[in-house]
């Protein structure tokens, strides 16, 4: 065979993106006739089938058993998402319908977090994941020394994302209310508005030096806001539509199936899968491309969402390789600028 015959000209795109288009609806494996009636290719049947061997001998089709059709291979995948696809736009039906959800104002971030999983799973068929806000991208806003009785204290970190954290200290003797109040605001002069990444112990450790009668009690505190914002175990990851895999025939292999449910029961392996992802914009990573062998058989589209424009968490969603690209990507893109957007409005003058 040449290699001008082989070379991946626009009439082999073209059916390349019919292929796959079908595929996506159908879940069959699209033949040469298929394509010749449904799509305007304006070429016989048999060239159509010509040029489906060149594209599975290329690496972008694959020909499943003894079916006369083909099916996508990764490689076709990728080549579809970054070339070929039409970004299917949201309805103005879909975009209120989020707008909405979100103009219902509340202070308890879990619940937008939890809402926007369940608004993911819906909109675009597929199992959402969303991780919640790490600790070391909020900001602090502010830092309360409150006692409980003579003995104790409770120490308490407020976040622009409005995130609580607490702690009980012990208070020695000789420390009153008035002593509490100006230990707080000290704290809040020093840390008021800084990222807890950036957060240094140096000046606290400065202010101890000076308080040698009370190194105990700042030693205390020190603790305290260390374990406070220990990033170890400070973001949640929040599941949305696990059992919408069902709507796909391919996982109604029951052992496929399972295997599905076990690896989103690891919420350790999801929160490492999503910590990772920084980049702004949409993700998609497909098949293979996937770094664990868990995920070989999915793909997963991702996109993060942000305070004031520092990112704090990301939305995702996973679902076959046979995915519908362009209106995840659309649902992804529209819904993690609209969190930002409510986030930042909600928290960032807090």
């Amino acid at each position: 065979m040449g290699v001008k015959s082989m070379e991946l000209n626009k009439r082999k795109l073209r059916i390349l993106q019919a292929i796959i288009d079908d595929y996506i609806v159908s879940a069959e494996p699209v033949g040469s006739r298929t394509i010749a009636k449904k799509y305007d290719i304006g070429i016989s049947s048999a060239t159509i089938r010509n040029e489906m061997a060149d594209l599975e001998e290329m690496g972008y089709l694959e020909q499943p058993h003894t079916s006369a059709g083909r099916i996508p291979s990764d490689k076709g995948y990728r080549l579809y998402v970054d070339r070929l696809m039409k970004i299917k736009r949201l309805s103005v039906a879909e975009a209120k319908y989020i707008k909405d959800i979100y103009a219902k104002k509340t202070n308890q971030l879990e619940q937008v977090i939890i809402q926007t999983s369940k608004l993911l799973s819906s909109l675009t068929n597929y199992t959402a994941v969303v991780l919640g806000p790490k600790m070391d991208q909020v900001l602090i806003k502010h830092i309360q020394l409150v006692p409980i009785d003579k003995r104790c204290a409770l120490l308490i970190l407020i976040t622009n994302t409005g995130i609580t954290k607490d702690a009980v200290i012990s208070i020695p003797e000789g420390i009153d209310e008035d002593y509490l109040y100006r230990i707080s605001n000290m704290l809040n002069h020093l840390f008021k508005d800084k990222s807890i990444e950036d957060i240094k112990l140096e000046p606290l450790l400065k202010i101890q030096k000076d308080m040698t009668q009370h190194r105990e009690f700042f030693n205390s505190i020190i603790d305290a806001l260390t374990t406070s914002i220990d990033v170890g175990d400070s973001s949640e990851v929040y599941l949305g539509g696990a059992a919408n895999i069902f709507n796909y025939p391919e996982y109604h292999d029951i052992i496929k199936a399972k295997e599905f449910f076990d690896l989103l029961e690891q919420k350790e392996f999801l929160y490492k899968l999503l910590v990772r992802t920084e980049d702004s914009g949409v993700s998609v990573t497909i098949g293979q491309e996937n770094q664990y062998k868990e995920l070989k058989e999915y793909s997963i589209v991702t996109a993060s969402y942000s305070v004031g424009g520092r990112t704090l968490g990301t939305l995702s969603i996973i679902g076959p390789t046979r995915m519908e690209y362009s209106k995840a990507i659309s649902v992804m893109d529209f819904l993690g600028k609209t969190l930002s957007d409510y986030l930042t409005q909600l928290f960032a003058e807090g």
